[in-house]
């Protein structure tokens, strides 16, 4: 089971402070947030990669979002001299800001461009790329009329969220355009879009579970020590106070539904400081 990518959630300071319980729910990778392939953006200068590969509990590969092929195969070769051996390319980001910049899911209505960075990507990080997208930007079937571009590539694995990016994440998951891409695909399929805490799917495919996991750690009774602890290690990463606060708050509204948090929710959206937040 991998730990899927949420920009501003599962960055490294809470994989490290949450480390065991994400072995215990069964986690063996973790796909980073994605970090820019950009003219003149240092890819080791982003807090997920500063500390290199080493010392996490469990893998990590980082995932990167862009469009241009030569970018891409810079900011590749960059890591894989740091020590990286693996990484992921986002194709399915569904944000209207970066889809129709052609980044993300925008890839998707960009064929030439995909099957570039696809290229680029696998000749870079041979063996260890893989590829993160959508059943499609506006319609499901989308996905299936790429399959023979994305089958030319020896891909480590096929992430396919089950929604397209208009969506977003709301409305149902479409698993029966997922099984039709899954017969198409020659790579294997990792499924992701509203799963439980499991390894494997009804099909036996290897899952990336976010959110279900997320929410399910505002019902642990423990959860205030490792609020704590995430804390303290974002005031290091930081050095100040107020982008901490606005972490532990994009957390915590994934669990203001919960029994629990529902007062409390109003609370921590009010917090000023992180030792409030901690108090509360």
């Amino acid at each position: 089971m991998i730990l899927a990518p949420l920009r501003g959630v599962t960055v490294r300071s809470f994989r490290e402070s949450f480390s065991s319980v994400i072995k215990e729910a069964g986690f063996t990778e973790a796909i980073t947030p994605f970090i820019s392939a950009m003219l003149g953006v240092d890819p080791l200068a982003d807090r997920e990669l500063k500390k290199g590969p080493e010392g996490e509990e469990i893998a990590v590969t980082p995932q990167f979002i862009g469009k241009d092929p030569a970018e891409l195969r810079r900011v590749l070769k960059r890591v894989k001299d740091a020590g990286w051996t693996r990484a992921d390319l986002n194709g399915g980001c569904p944000f209207p800001m970066v889809r129709k910049k052609g980044r993300g899911s925008g890839l998707m209505k960009t064929p030439d461009t995909l099957c570039r960075m696809l290229e680029a990507g696998c000749e870079e990080m041979p063996g260890g790329f893989s590829l993160k997208v959508r059943l499609g930007v506006d319609e499901p079937s989308e996905l299936e009329k790429l399959m023979p571009l994305i089958n030319n590539f020896p891909l480590r694995f096929l992430t396919v969220h089950a929604r397209t990016a208009r969506q977003m994440y709301e409305g149902e998951c479409d698993r029966a355009a997922l099984e039709r891409v899954s017969a198409l695909s020659r790579i294997r399929v990792v499924v992701n879009g509203d799963l439980p805490v499991v390894p494997f799917d009804e099909a036996r495919r290897e899952t990336m579970v976010g959110r279900s996991f997320i929410r399910s750690l505002g019902e642990r009774p423990d959860i205030k020590e490792l609020l704590a602890e995430y804390v303290e290690r974002s005031r290091r990463e930081f050095g100040c106070d107020r982008p901490v606060l606005g972490r532990m708050k994009e957390l915590v509204a994934y669990w203001r539904e919960l029994p629990k948090w529902r007062r409390l929710w109003n609370v921590v959206k009010i917090c000023r400081t992180t030792d409030e937040f901690l108090s509360i």
